[in-house]
């Protein structure tokens, strides 16, 4: 059977995944299943702003280029994640940021710095990472950039963007868009408005990151709730792409047979409503096996979920042990029968 990008790149499409050098050089099978089953990946921690510049001026570009090459050496592209984060930035820009506020040659310096490094090697970039919060009168999150910039931040960061990297490709990625419930309701009005202002505005970005960090916990995707809202961003003008997915089940409990088939279904679910819309372009997972998963971590593991004491989430298509799992056979089948319009 072909890899699960061989299926998506006839469509002009793509399947990536989040993935982290430092795993890929010591894990030989995991190296094997992303070069088999990708065509683009994403550092999972490595091009965030605390992560490129701990120390100021002193950056560490040597993850990324050692992942670039090997990538490249295999026609696989990297997709740039993030450029600004709220929950990523080094101490000392933090601390300038708070002292200086409204000094945007922080976010200048560093843009140019890091843009002008990777330059053609990569094209596509999750410029501005979770900015919306409906609590908020203007569903913008109040992150060290809104209170040093002011709420125009936004516009200002897609500008910069663009000056420094004019042949690239800027997205706006979010989360929580998925599901029929008052939060994630309220969201995707928010990023929607957003989106339409930043369009009417003029402003030079190309499209929008949809994280699909999947919940069995909020019941069952649907059709009616996920299609209109990724219309409504194409309608725009946009590209889409499915950037971080996985998901987290409701009860560990139970036995794997019966978790892997609530997972497998409800990913198979999603998958066959997002790839209806032509304007979705990629599908990115956040990692390919359980045992490297953010879902599996001490900090997230603390959470309620029932059985976690005991056992692990099962939300990527690949175990522990790198065997591809049911999920992994029904993203396969999702992406060879996909039927675009």
């Amino acid at each position: 059977m072909s890899g699960l990008n061989a299926h998506l790149a006839p469509q002009g499409r793509y399947f990536g995944t989040a993935v982290r050098i430092d795993q890929l050089r010591e894990r030989s099978a995991l190296r094997n299943a992303v070069l088999q089953n990708c065509g683009a990946v994403t550092p999972e921690i490595d091009l965030k702003w605390a992560a490129l510049e701990w120390n100021r001026g002193a950056y560490n570009f040597q993850p990324v280029d050692e992942l670039i090459g090997m990538a490249s050496e295999s026609g696989i592209a990297v997709h740039g994640h993030t450029l600004l984060w709220g929950q990523s930035v080094p101490p000392w820009a933090m601390e300038h940021m708070a002292a200086n506020p409204g000094d945007w040659s922080i976010i200048s310096a560093y843009m140019q710095a890091v843009l002008s490094h990777f330059g053609g090697r990569i094209g596509r970039w999750d410029l501005l990472n979770e900015v919306v919060d409906t609590a908020e009168s203007d569903s913008l999150r109040r992150n060290i950039f809104y209170k040093t910039f002011g709420p125009d931040y936004v516009e200002r960061a897609l500008a910069e963007a663009r000056q420094h990297a004019p042949q690239a490709k800027f997205l706006i990625n979010e989360y929580s868009l998925e599901y029929d419930n008052p939060v994630d309701a309220a969201r995707r009005v928010a990023v929607l408005r957003l989106l339409e202002r930043l369009k009417r505005a003029g402003l030079p970005f190309d499209g929008l990151g949809v994280q699909a960090h999947l919940d069995l916990t909020k019941g069952r995707v649907k059709r009616s709730t996920i299609k209109p809202f990724l219309e409504a961003a194409a309608d725009l003008g946009l590209e889409i792409f499915v950037s971080e997915l996985d998901i987290q089940e409701a009860d560990l409990s139970v036995p794997k047979a019966v978790r892997d088939r609530k997972v497998s279904d409800e990913v198979r679910r999603y998958l066959d409503i997002v790839l209806e819309v032509p304007a979705v372009k990629g599908i990115t997972s956040w990692g390919l096996s359980d045992g490297l998963s953010w879902l599996n971590s001490d900090e997230y593991r603390r959470r309620d979920v029932k059985g976690a004491a005991t056992s692990s989430n099962r939300g990527l298509p690949f175990d522990n042990d790198m065997r591809p799992k049911e999920l992994y056979y029904a993203m396969n089948t999702a992406f060879s029968e996909a039927r675009i319009g």
